[in-house]
């Protein structure tokens, strides 16, 4: 050994150029000595201290391993040809018990052969000079996947195969999570093909890239991380009331990090993170604080809320400083300024923030409304507005660019109305936002109506359609010809409403065409056309053209003009079936609007089958909701009605919980009136009777109004009679 060494000695004399031209015998007897000076298994052995030791020797290590492991025809091995099936196996061999591994049998010791001595010494030092994964927390990794992210732990000496890396790689804690969200049907193939493929132009994590993306909802990463690493999934009430570890962790590395201090103890730091696989971000947490981690997953946006809380509290009437500092000074009328800070990243975030706010609480639409000395944000969740945390003023002009920029509006153009829609993924959940701006005294006032593509079903019983009213809208739709309203005001359900109704009529047997304005939801198997009037793509415009197209079903969108109801009215008398919409307090109301719009009496007594009037009413959550026995005077509502024992009568009320935000109520249902076009009432239609008139002969006809079919439902304890009262009138009982 002291020869060889000596002969390193000389070598390293010599120039540097020089140093790499030695004799492979030399080089590898380097290897051989280098390897008996190493240490044993078990003893771990970092990058400086193996390049301090070995010097040169490592450098040639490092080749002989990068020349082994690097694509194309590989090297002639110095040892015996091994068997067809051990070369083919890649399993690594389990790792020896610390101290010095005795010879096999049969195996020539390290001395007597020297290929074999040479290519060990070699796989020896290649497995203690190659770089080994980041040290990971115990706690943030499962039992299973330990071995494969962690191979620092593997014997020095043990040979590592080509596979074992991509072993490593595939079961690593992200493909982990990955294969968790794909299995549980939260990541289709397609968006994890496209995420990868961004994701590695941009350099950037894939799990990173599918949230920022929206192919992932942070509720269904969070719960991935929760059930793969086996960590604890926390809810907002779980953050403390006051900073926990402030003099250890700084407000900026908590925010780069994206992690809450939730508990400590003497030798344990309880952290809540947005990203348990971020070791690097655990470790300088351990190393601030001088404690062990103990790791619980939260969702992004309350580890922000939780910050800006216990961190960020502001003073009272003290301004938003980040976003006033990157506001600065600018006049509205700069547009090319205007752009560029509505494209600026603390702009682009607020606007995130409020869509996936309005997400979360299953808010309807979003009002953004510009006053004298706010910026007031209002979210319509179950069809009652609720104010939420208000952004600064100086920031109006910025956020209501961004989304006419987004929505692909004029942000120019401020003195008139613009309308535009916005198909976004938020959580994973496609939304088509339809988008309305109109100039105020201070502003531009912005309304967003938030569409879920996935979450709506066209289904008579998940709307709240039951009893004697599902039976008559059935009737109507049974109809070979002629033309079925609903009326009701805007945001009443009237669009789900029909379009539940074509979904009923689809089938292979009828062709049905559309006009709409816009195209709400789109629906296989039918032909839907946009109203586009900058065009002349009128409703009027488009049903002569439909009616050449040869369809058995047409649906417009809204009658609005005598021309449009005429066509209409012509359609259903060649023989087709005809839904559309108007705006009217009941369904009695419908028949005298389309007298007063100049549609002749007898062409309406001829073609309407019938009239649906709608509301709809918020409905009970079912998990917190409080019987009671409602008192005599309230019990006598319900008299009469079917289905309905007033003698036993419980009704509900609305007491709050988590699951519905503390309101009482989750979702919205539909109360509604249903019109038959019977003898008695075409009579009266032609002697042109009053809306009080054509309701009386319905209710005579045994026709539920929307108040008693609202009762029905308290009844049933869908919803409260308040919430019938709120929508409808007592005077129509």
């Amino acid at each position: 050994m002291s020869d060889t060494f000596q002969r390193r000695q000389q070598s390293n004399d010599r120039p540097p150029g020089a140093q790499h031209s030695m004799p492979e015998e030399d080089f590898d007897a380097d290897i051989a000595a280098a390897a008996d000076v190493l240490p044993g298994p078990g003893i771990d052995l970092n990058l400086d201290f193996a390049d301090e030791l070995l010097g040169d020797a490592g450098e040639n290590a490092r080749q002989v391993v990068s020349r082994r492991r690097s694509p194309g025809p590989a090297a002639a091995p110095r040892t015996a040809p091994a068997a067809p099936d051990a070369a083919v196996d890649a399993t690594p061999a389990p790792s020896p018990s610390p101290g010095p591994a005795p010879a096999a049998a049969g195996q020539p010791p390290l001395a007597a052969d020297g290929a074999t001595a040479q290519t060990q010494a070699t796989d020896a030092a290649s497995s203690a000079l190659q770089p080994t994964h980041p040290p990971v927390h115990p706690q943030a990794l499962p039992e299973s996947s330990a071995v494969a992210v962690a191979p620092a732990h593997a014997s020095p000496t043990s040979p590592e195969p080509a596979s074992a890396v991509a072993t490593a790689d595939t079961d690593s804690p992200e493909a982990a999570v990955i294969a968790h969200l794909r299995s549980h049907g939260k990541l289709s193939d397609g968006d994890l093909a496209r995420a990868r493929k961004l994701a590695d132009d941009g350099a950037e994590a894939l799990r990173t890239m599918l949230v920022r993306l929206g192919l992932v909802s942070d509720r269904d990463m969070a719960a991935a991380y929760a059930a793969v690493l086996n960590l604890g999934l926390i809810t907002a009430e779980d953050y403390p009331d006051a900073p926990v570890a402030e003099a250890e962790l700084s407000l900026r590395f908590l925010k780069d990090a994206r992690m809450v201090p939730l508990r400590e103890e003497a030798d344990m730091l309880e952290l809540a993170v947005a990203d348990p696989v971020d070791h690097s971000a655990v470790r300088a947490a351990e190393m601030a604080a001088g404690r062990q981690a103990r790791l619980r997953v939260g969702l992004p946006t309350e580890i922000e809320a939780a910050l800006e809380r216990l961190y960020e509290t502001p003073e009272a009437g003290e301004p938003d400083a980040d976003m006033e500092a990157d506001l600065g000074n600018f006049s509205e009328e700069d547009i090319e300024h205007l752009r560029d800070l509505a494209s600026e990243a603390p702009v682009i975030r607020l606007v995130n923030q409020i869509m996936q706010r309005a997400v979360e609480s299953r808010a309807s639409d979003v009002h953004i409304e510009p006053f004298a000395d706010e910026l007031k944000v209002r979210y319509r969740i179950d069809g009652i507005l609720k104010e939420t945390e208000s952004p600064p003023v100086r920031s109006t002009a910025a956020v209501i660019s961004r989304i006419k920029i987004m929505a692909k509006l004029n942000i120019a153009e401020r003195r008139l109305p613009q309308d535009g829609r916005i198909p976004l993924r938020v959580q994973g959940r496609e939304l088509d936002l339809r988008v309305s701006t109109v100039p105020t005294m201070f502003g531009e006032s912005v309304v967003m109506r938030l569409l879920d593509k996935e979450s709506v079903r066209f289904d008579f019983d998940a709307l709240g359609f039951d009893g004697p009213p599902r039976q008559r809208v059935l009737q109507i739709l049974d109809q070979p010809y002629g033309i079925f309203l609903v009326t009701g005001p805007t945001g009443s359900g009237k669009s789900t409403t029909l379009y539940t109704a074509l979904s009923r009529l689809n089938t292979e047997a009828r062709k049905i065409i559309t006009v709409e304005d816009p195209v709400e939801y789109q629906v296989a198997g039918i032909n839907q056309i946009p109203v586009k009037a900058s065009i002349g793509m009128t409703f009027a415009h488009a049903l002569r053209a439909i009616v050449r197209q040869d369809p058995d079903v047409i649906m417009v969108g809204e009658m609005r003009d005598l021309e449009t109801a005429r066509i209409a009215v012509q359609s259903a008398l060649t023989g087709h079936v005809v839904l559309s919409t108007l705006h009217t307090n009941d369904a009695a109301s419908g028949v005298t609007r389309l007298l007063d719009m100049g549609v002749e009496d007898y062409l309406l007594t001829s073609t309407i089958n019938g009239i649906l009037a709608q509301r709809l009413v918020r409905r009970l959550c079912p998990t917190c909701r409080e019987p009671f026995r409602p008192r005599p005077e309230m019990a006598a509502r319900f008299l009469n009605l079917p289905g309905v024992d007033e003698s036993n009568l419980t009704l509900y009320r609305p007491r709050g919980c988590e699951a519905c935000q503390g309101s009482g109520y989750r979702g919205r249902l539909v109360i509604a009136e249903v019109l038959l076009m019977t003898d008695r009432i075409r009579q009266a239609v032609l002697n042109h009777a009053t809306a009080t008139e054509i309701q009386r002969i319905a209710v005579e006809q045994d026709m539920l109004t929307m108040y008693q079919d609202g009762l029905r439902k308290a009844a049933a304890g869908h919803t409260t009679v308040e919430e019938v009262l709120r929508v409808a009138s007592v005077s129509e009982d």
